[in-house]
């Protein structure tokens, strides 16, 4: 399914789609896709850091390793992705409250159930603002920072804040270093790997495009391959078929 204009609906229409992809991921993560010893929880995560990822022992750098999947053998052998990278609008209220009340993927191990990556599905609050953006922006470098891996999926159209698409912005947070999408592609899907230093894998994705699988990492130098296309297809089917035929006109 290729994915469709967000931008012809409203906060609250792509919050309830925002709220089953995320449902969608977390079922297709723990029935088919993590090893038995990681779980996935849909979680509300604020602007700070929550106390347990504060809990996180650092263990010794490890040395950068090509990504690999899961072994074969285990749940969740995954594909192999991407490219590695070089180095009108609703009332501030509605999309602060649509903001606060988004989820978030949490992946967590069974060993003292502590969190190992997010994946996070940005929203039009996400952007609807510096303040909200900065949130967003520091969050991120706080997770990588304390070894808790992302997935970030954006759909949203560029803003003043991020006109080189998120990973551009998070990127210059993170490593302080400049990242230039492709003009046609201003949307994007970006893991990023937590360890003696971060890396990202970078999708650069348009309207019209259809979603590959995504890496999600649970580990410095293995992944699962989340289906992207097929989570965001579940999700889609749930919109009100009102607003359906508004996302899909013609």
């Amino acid at each position: 399914m290729p994915i469709h204009d967000w931008s012809r609906v409203d906060a609250g229409i792509f919050h309830h789609f925002h709220q089953r992809w995320i449902g969608a991921i977390t079922d297709v993560l723990n029935q088919r896709l993590l090893p038995a010893d990681f779980y996935a929880l849909a979680e509300q995560q604020g602007a700070g850091f929550e106390p347990d990822v504060l809990t996180l022992k650092a263990g010794a750098p490890a040395e950068p390793v090509d990504p690999q999947p899961f072994p074969a053998d285990q749940p969740g052998a995954g594909g192999v992705l991407v490219a590695d990278p070089p180095v009108s609008v609703k009332a501030a209220t509605d999309l602060e409250f649509y903001r606060r009340k988004q989820n978030v993927v949490a992946v967590r191990h069974v060993s003292g159930d502590h969190l190992v990556a997010i994946v996070e599905v940005v929203s039009k609050g996400n952007k609807s603002g510096r303040k909200a953006f900065d949130d967003f922006l520091r969050k991120a470098a706080e997770f990588l920072s304390h070894g808790v891996h992302l997935l970030i999926l954006d759909l949203q159209p560029t803003t003043a804040r991020d006109p080189q698409g998120i990973h551009g912005a998070i990127w210059d947070e993170v490593a302080g270093q400049e990242y230039n999408r492709p003009p046609a592609k201003p949307m994007t899907l970006a893991a990023y790997v937590a360890g003696a230093g971060i890396r990202a894998f970078v999708e650069p994705v348009a309207v019209g495009d259809t979603p590959i699988d995504m890496p999600l990492f649970l580990e410095t130098g293995r992944y699962v391959a989340v289906p992207v296309e097929e989570t965001y297809r579940l999700a889609f089917d749930s919109v009100p078929r009102r607003w359906r035929t508004v996302l899909e006109p013609g």
